[in-house]
């Protein structure tokens, strides 16, 4: 396996809808060895998931895990999370504000409001049909990596500029919420 070379802000592949993934190409080598790859970075950079734009390939794949990660030592357990062609639908109208960052964005954290229930329908690591219910910072997380595969940015949902700060500062005098990176 190895560390894929993350895009940082500014990159154009950060601003394409990527493309959807062949389901007969999900099994292939290439294709599983590529996941394997996206997961190593994710873990190497300790980010709570990483979608395939992030490592400069424009396709619809995301990686997600939170599990005993110094970074969110307060947020709830994600198990390891494979989706391909992900496609998610709000269960609610309630919205949770969740601090956020981005691999992609570093050193960066703003406060953004996601909706507070989804249901995500894709395939999983072997190509299967998969679909789960994702709550408050799960849901976040969800959300947040899969606007990679739109082209957005957790900065193009922040509301309100003001609670858009430095790590560093943050760290020093705001620190109210969960990190979703």
């Amino acid at each position: 396996m190895a560390i894929l070379k993350v895009a940082r802000m500014g990159h154009p592949v950060l601003r394409e809808v990527a493309a959807e993934v062949p389901r007969d190409q999900i099994t292939t080598p290439g294709f599983r060895q590529f996941v394997d790859d996206m997961i190593e970075t994710m873990r190497e950079y300790e980010g709570a998931g990483l979608a395939a734009p992030q490592v400069h390939v424009s396709k619809r794949v995301v990686v997600m895990e939170v599990a005993e990660n110094p970074r969110y030592p307060d947020a709830p357990s994600l198990p390891l999370t494979v989706l391909v062609n992900p496609r998610i639908t709000p269960l609610t109208d309630r919205r949770v504000e969740i601090v956020e960052g981005c691999l992609s964005v570093p050193d960066l954290r703003g406060v953004v409001p996601r909706i507070a229930e989804i249901e995500v329908e894709g395939l999983d690591y072997h190509g299967e049909p998969w679909s789960e219910r994702f709550e408050n910072f799960s849901a976040a997380v969800v959300q947040h990596e899969c606007d990679h595969l739109d082209g957005l940015l957790y900065l193009d949902r922040v509301e309100d500029t003001r609670r858009l700060s430095f790590l560093r500062e943050f760290e020093r005098y705001h620190r109210v919420a969960v990190p979703v990176d």
